[in-house]
């Protein structure tokens, strides 16, 4: 069974209007439960030690008891809330319960996360905390006694918009490679550094970008040679996406998750999965995209 776990039940409560498509993620989740293949697990909790792990304390501590300022709310892109809080926590602890599947079962899958744009020191972008980065230093933390060192984590991030948080956070750590495939002209317009960066023009179609991945996957082979993927299969990419600027087909996106799939499976690297973003006009087709990344892990698992 593959190991797939929820936040989508800690709703945020958003003014009206608001551009966050909350509810694809009660809709992913009721169309993965027809999946015969398929466990479901409400998320857990992370830590505060956890959240430590790629967090400052001092943000930790505002964001915890809500005295995050108008701007830094702003900039996160949600009104604080003790909600905010718990499903933020909850995202994380989801990230770590997946990865923890994967190095077990070869995959393992969060409906949430993806939450690329969280600096160590403040929140960005809908992102409150950077779950592939805390994530990747948890697994690391955990194996440690096993392999008497910190094992190789890539994390290949490949929502539309560049994973600016995840490569600050971890830009002196040579244990995590941070790879970003992303609209070059898309937000965030002051790009950070990862380990490895693909810019993409927009009107991007499927056989540029998947010789692209094909090409970053290569280099991540042969500069970092990873022991664990963190992979943030973004819907965003997709023509159809509101916010992408790219225009991948569906098709297109389900050979891109099955090229990072197959790399992992053949090289037996253990692969988590957040579904990072997707605001397609058609929330359904949304939906369809992430849904598609699940059945896609399905034959993946060892």
């Amino acid at each position: 069974m593959l190991q797939v776990y929820y936040t989508d039940h800690f709703v945020l409560p958003l003014p009206s209007g608001h551009r966050f498509p909350m509810k694809k993620y009660q809709m992913l989740r009721d169309e993965v439960s027809t999946y015969l293949e398929v466990e479901l697990d409400e998320a857990p909790l992370a830590s505060l030690d956890e959240l430590l792990l790629a967090h400052d304390g001092e943000y930790i501590e505002k964001v915890i008891q809500g005295q995050l300022t108008q701007a830094q709310q702003r900039e996160i892109g949600f009104p604080w809330s003790a909600q905010m809080v718990t499903r933020s926590r909850r995202s994380s602890g989801a990230t770590i319960a997946a990865c923890n599947a994967a190095w077990k079962n070869g995959v393992g899958v969060n409906l949430a996360g993806g939450t690329h744009h969280a600096y160590a020191d403040k929140g960005s972008g809908f992102c409150v905390f950077n779950d592939a980065a805390i994530a990747a230093k948890k697994m690391q933390l955990k194996l440690y006694e096993h392999f008497k060192r910190d094992i190789r984590v890539a994390i290949i991030d490949l929502d539309v918009h560049q994973g600016n948080g995840t490569a600050s956070i971890l830009k002196e750590d040579s244990s995590v490679f941070t790879f970003s495939m992303h609209g070059e002209k898309n937000f965030p317009f002051r790009k950070e550094s990862s380990d490895l960066d693909i810019g993409l023009q927009d009107g991007c179609e499927d056989e540029e970008y998947l010789l692209a991945l094909h090409g970053g996957l290569d280099q991540i082979e042969a500069s970092f040679n990873p022991e664990f993927v963190i992979y943030l299969a973004g819907a965003d990419p997709y023509q159809g996406d509101r916010l992408g600027r790219l225009h991948l087909t569906i098709e297109g996106l389900g050979k891109r998750d099955e090229k990072v799939l197959q790399w992992c499976f053949d090289r037996k690297i253990p692969v988590a999965i957040a579904m990072a973003g997707g605001y397609g006009s058609s929330i359904e087709e949304t939906v369809a995209i992430h849904a598609q990344t699940i059945r896609k892990a399905i034959a993946f698992q060892w």
